[in-house]
């Protein structure tokens, strides 16, 4: 089973940037597509970015799209989320999560099979 621990959080004022990584452990992600998703408080998790198992093909979310980048290192069994141009409302729990199923299905969390803990981003105004 894949463990995953998601890390880079942290408080930063709006305009800045993070960069997330989620190491897996346990077994390796190069055959998973791999997903990041989002919760703030009193919302419901929501779809972020997605990479393919090759890292050829990714997915955002409108609006993080232009400002988010997702990069996937096989051989690091590593996943990253670079975020730039940060706004308030991108304050969240982030997790990432390997995907199990047909690439349509990229955005669907009910999807993803393995998660991380999360990692805290909160955008100061």
């Amino acid at each position: 089973q894949v463990q995953l621990v998601a890390s880079g959080g942290g408080l930063v004022q709006a305009g800045g940037s993070l960069r997330l990584s989620c190491a897996a452990s346990g077994g390796t992600i190069r055959n998973y597509n791999m997903g990041w998703f989002r919760q703030a408080p009193g919302q419901e998790r929501e779809f972020v970015a997605g990479i393919t198992w090759s890292g050829a093909n990714t997915y955002y979310a409108d609006s993080v799209k232009g400002r988010f980048t997702i990069s996937k290192d096989n051989a690091k069994n590593t996943v990253y989320l670079q975020m730039s141009s940060l706004k308030p409302e991108d304050t969240a729990v982030y997790d990432c999560a390997t995907h199990n199923g047909p690439i349509t299905t990229i955005t669907r969390r009910t999807a993803y099979i393995y998660w991380g803990q999360g990692t805290r981003v909160t955008v100061s105004s």
